[in-house]
């Protein structure tokens, strides 16, 4: 029988709390958007899926790769995203729904505190692990992992570095789970994580949207 990577599982409170979390954050949204009357049930129902989800994440490499966080702080939405398509709930309301509640969640942590990590993520010092780590992801040490490119800007361009996503680890787990269909969701939730620390995302296209990479372009937000 399969069982949660030992590396999810030391993180798994965490996790369970956060998911807690966002349904209370999104709670008014599935009564109003989404229609949903017994929303004691819906809640066990996600956690019920997110213990699946949990066995199927796969392990990218734990503390020593980047990516294992992405895992960690996204892949519940898809539990959320299956037991609302379960319900009927239209696909963009489950988008906005997610999108939403993710950003509110997001915005509990002290404005300082967002901003600080955004600058780091900016700093000279991420940008040099980003080069190293993108380098050695074309190894593909590991099957379900994501693979990119550090992107330098050049002449006339008005960001200040990039991320090529050659593959994803989301679309590898999506094609492998079933869950094609929701997704574009999970990609949706980028631009709020970089805009609450400070960080403007462009990015015009997806590897879930048919594109052969997903182009994510990076610059501080102007200050208001």
């Amino acid at each position: 029988m399969a069982e949660i990577h030992p590396f999810y599982l030391a993180h798994r409170d965490a996790m369970e709390a956060a998911m807690r979390q966002r349904l209370d954050l999104a709670e008014t949204m599935l009564r109003e958007r989404a229609q949903l009357s017994d929303i004691d049930k819906i809640r066990q129902e996600v956690m019920d899926e997110f213990e699946i989800v949990l066995i199927q994440m796969p392990y990218v490499g734990g503390a020593a790769s980047r990516m294992s966080d992405f895992f960690m702080r996204l892949m519940g939405f898809m539990a959320i995203g299956r037991v609302l398509r379960r319900h009927g709930v239209a696909l963009p309301v489950i988008g906005d729904i997610e999108r939403e509640s993710y950003k509110a969640q997001l915005l509990t942590a002290p404005e300082a505190e967002r901003l600080a990590s955004g600058r780091q993520f900016m700093s000279p010092e991420n940008r040099a692990l980003l080069r190293e780590q993108a380098a050695k992801s074309h190894a593909e040490e590991y099957p379900e992992d994501f693979v990119y490119d550090f992107v330098e800007p050049g002449p006339g361009d008005d960001f200040e570095f990039g991320i090529n996503y050659k593959a994803c680890g989301f679309c590898k787990f999506a094609g492998r789970n079933g869950d094609q269909e929701i997704l574009p969701h999970i990609c949706g939730l980028d631009f709020e994580a970089y805009a609450t620390r400070g960080i403007r995302l462009e990015r015009t296209q997806t590897l879930a949207g048919g594109a052969s990479h997903c182009n994510f372009r990076f610059s501080r937000l102007d200050p208001e």
